[in-house]
């Protein structure tokens, strides 16, 4: 909107008031030499006084007086008009709008105009200078309740196009407790929720742009007449109510860190899932836009756009990064090392766009804050994923876990590191600060290291510092499960458990991203240790079973006969040892199918191996009555192996 220039102009005194101006001139040039006597500058005193009495006597002579009283009362009337009116001048049409800034605009140069003759009290000019600034001052008060009004009523409501968050109570009932240690099922227990770091920019029209002209002229005339800090209030007051809305629609209330660090982890997992999308949303889109209006206001790159922005918005993202502060204060249980994680990454995505909008020395404090918080959230991702580690370790069981299975603290620990894959780029950042300690705690490997291996290794350099904490964490694991098989009486299901648990550890790091992790030495060495225990177990379970099957003790001495009591005694012990071999591990479980398999090929190779050579070279001393199950039945029944349910053997005597 253009603005005419003021009519106040008095021509008569143009010319004068040049030859005064350049007398003065002079007057200044001559009084800076410093040969002029006293009495030479004296005179150049008297002649600067005279001067400007010169310049008054002129004004009042050629009407000057009347002049600026009589257009100082035509603004005053303009200006007073409005304050008996309840209406807003901007909701009477451009006209009105146009006379009223007009009006203010004039008054303002009237008091410049004044200003510059450098009045004294006892001059007639200065009442009407007193009035000028009562009219200016009641102008700039009425200006500024008109540029609130205008960012109040035309403020645009937050439409949520952007705004999609999904947040039901089925989901709250998913995450409604903490997943344990010792929780059985948790292969789905640590399923990542999708947190996009790429952020698109959308700047929004927070006032209608109708208004943005009359905003600026506004701002503009304000500004020049030096109540910059009465619409910098306007405007900040105004927006810090459109952000407390916007806080509303995006539904995050202010809570204390107090109030957070009390809440139930259903609640506050549930909370952590929206700060996470409402953080993009009010950075990416909301402060982005209200940086924009700013800008669009006050002028883009103007050191007040930033000053009021940052007014505005301080308060509330410094009340939205409490949460996060909040976060990584409380405790550190290792389920939450997921949420924090998310916290980290999404502000960490977002630090440019911040860094950005809150520029320069006046948004230092706002930044500042910000990576502090940031740091803060790394800190709590060190120290919880130590935590974890710590936990693994003081894992303790005071009863076996029946059937020698999996154990649910190595399901837990391999998927809880099967989902920390998804992070590896953050931890390997976050970690970095205990590679040291941790390639100490991996350095008793997986198994006997060769020269050939470390160099395949290569040096701990190389090494990431996820890759160092990941392997440390499978070998408190392993140490754990260590402990935790000496709980078996039997030597043979010792081993069957350490078997199954390193061969989940090492089918569940090649079937994924953790291969790239551990590298494929490591899931060699970790599958030659589960072979050799199963090479044990087979020792340890059959080696009593295979004695009976020797000719040791049934021979009848000084002959190469045998007795045929005793042989037969040694078939009913060998029977009665099979199926008590039989009922027992039937019990016991081998999850993975090819590992069962070829246990149950392997006791059976060894087992009818034995037993037919047993039977066919004492045929001649046996009848069929003192065969209780033939090798095809052994062979069968070798196969109910490792089902995790016991069964008996119910066959009758033959014979």
């Amino acid at each position: 909107m253009a603005f005419e220039e003021s009519e106040f102009v008095i021509p008569e005194l143009e010319r004068e008031e040049n030859l005064i101006a350049a007398a003065r001139h002079i007057v200044r040039a001559l009084e800076s030499k410093k040969s002029l006597t006293s009495d030479a500058k004296k005179i150049l005193a008297e002649l600067g006084t005279q001067l400007s009495s010169i310049s008054k006597i002129n004004e009042k002579e050629e009407g000057g007086i009347s002049a600026f009283e009589d257009r100082l009362d035509a603004i005053q009337e303009i200006i007073m008009r409005w304050e008996e009116h309840q209406c807003m001048i901007w909701d009477c049409g451009p006209d009105e709008v146009s006379g009223y800034l007009n009006a203010a605009e004039e008054v303002h140069g009237l008091i410049e105009k004044l200003e510059s003759l450098h009045l004294s009290k006892e001059d007639q000019e200065y009442k009407f200078l007193n009035r000028a600034y009562s009219v200016l001052q009641t102008a700039m008060a009425r200006l500024e309740e008109e540029f609130r009004n205008l960012l109040i009523q035309n403020r645009q409501p937050f439409e949520p196009e952007y705004v999609s968050f999904r947040s039901n109570e089925e989901d709250i009932a998913d995450e409604s407790s903490v997943v344990s240690l010792g929780d059985d099922s948790v292969e789905e227990s640590f399923r990542r929720d999708s947190v996009s770091k790429a952020s698109e920019e959308h700047i929004l029209d927070l006032v209608h742009p109708n208004v943005i002209p009359h905003l600026r002229c506004i701002s503009n005339l304000m500004f020049a007449c030096n109540y910059d800090q009465e619409c910098s209030h306007a405007y900040t007051i105004a927006r810090r109510d459109a952000l407390d809305e916007c806080f509303f629609i995006l539904e995050m209330e202010r809570v204390s860190i107090e109030n957070v660090m009390r809440m139930e982890w259903g609640t506050l997992n549930s909370k952590i899932k929206r700060w996470i999308w409402a953080v993009k949303i009010f950075v990416t889109v909301y402060l982005a836009s209200e940086r924009w209006l700013s800008d669009q206001i006050f002028g883009e790159g103007e050191h007040v756009s930033l000053v009021c922005f940052v007014d505005a918005s301080k308060a509330s993202i410094l009340q939205l990064l409490n949460f996060g502060e909040a976060m990584s204060i409380g405790p550190h249980q290792p389920e939450k090392l997921f949420k924090i994680l998310d916290m980290y990454e999404v502000l960490a995505s977002l630090m440019p766009d911040i860094d950005a909008l809150y520029s320069g020395e006046v948004g230092s404090s706002v930044r500042l804050e910000c990576h502090e918080i940031l740091k803060r959230l790394g800190e709590c991702v060190r120290a919880t994923f130590l935590e974890f580690e710590n936990a693994i370790a003081s894992n303790a069981s005071s009863t076996p876990f029946i059937g020698g299975g999996i154990h649910p603290l190595t399901r837990y620990v391999m998927n809880y590191v099967t989902t920390l894959t998804d992070y590896s780029q953050t931890l390997n950042l976050l970690l970095k600060d205990q590679e040291e300690h941790d390639a100490i705690l991996v350095s008793p490997d997986m198994s006997p290291g060769t020269e050939e291996d470390n160099k395949s290794q290569g040096s701990l350099g190389r090494v990431s510092s996820m890759t160092l904490h990941f392997r440390s964490v499978a070998s408190i694991l392993e140490c754990n499960l260590e402990d935790k098989s000496k709980l078996y009486k039997e030597a043979s299901l010792q081993h069957l458990f350490l078997m199954n648990n390193l061969c989940y550890m090492a089918q569940k790091v090649k079937g994924c991203e953790l291969r790239l992790i551990y590298g494929d030495e490591w899931i060699r060495k970790c599958k030659w240790k589960f072979r050799q225990h199963a090479i044990n177990y087979e020792r340890t379970s059959l080696s009593s079973i295979l004695s009976l099957l020797k000719d040791e003790g049934i021979q009848i001495p000084g002959t190469n006969s045998v007795s045929k009591s005793l042989l037969k005694e040694r078939l009913k012990s060998f029977y009665l040892a099979f199926e008590d071999l039989y009922r027992i591990q039937t019990s016991w479980f081998v999850p993975d199918v090819q590992l069962r398999e070829e246990l149950r090929i392997s006791l059976s190779l060894k087992v009818i191996q034995a037993y037919r050579t047993f039977v066919g070279r004492h045929n001649s001393y046996i009848s069929d009555k003192h065969i209780k199950y033939n090798s095809d039945d052994l062979e069968n029944y070798l196969m109910d192996f490792f089902v995790g349910t016991p069964k008996s053997l119910q066959n009758s005597h033959r014979g």
